[in-house]
């Protein structure tokens, strides 16, 4: 099945921040993991989240973690952020159950 890619305005902000050769990376990545198979947790680059209720993943790009959220056909993705940036964006914008 083919999901729906949705950027959040804040993600959309962060990978324009982004350097060029690093943006074209995490674009690939998206359409490569996120487009068929969002849920499919691998020890090297998705990981589901345990203990909160948004975001539900997280996929690692090399320095990048992209945290998203699947429905029954859309993946939103919430934030782009460096991985020194990571545990204090979950910290803040992380809801909990």
């Amino acid at each position: 099945m083919r999901y729906e890619i949705i950027l959040a305005p804040e993600a959309v902000r962060d990978l324009q921040r982004l350097k060029a050769n690093v943006r074209a990376v995490v674009e690939e990545a998206l359409e490569t993991y996120l487009r068929y198979q969002p849920r499919k947790v691998s020890k090297a680059r998705i990981k589901g989240l345990r203990g909160l209720l948004r975001p539900q993943f997280r996929l690692r790009v090399g320095q990048v973690r992209i945290f998203y959220d699947v429905s029954e056909k859309r993946v939103e993705v919430l934030a782009i952020v460096p991985k020194s940036e990571a545990e204090a964006w979950l910290k803040e914008a992380g809801e909990e159950p």
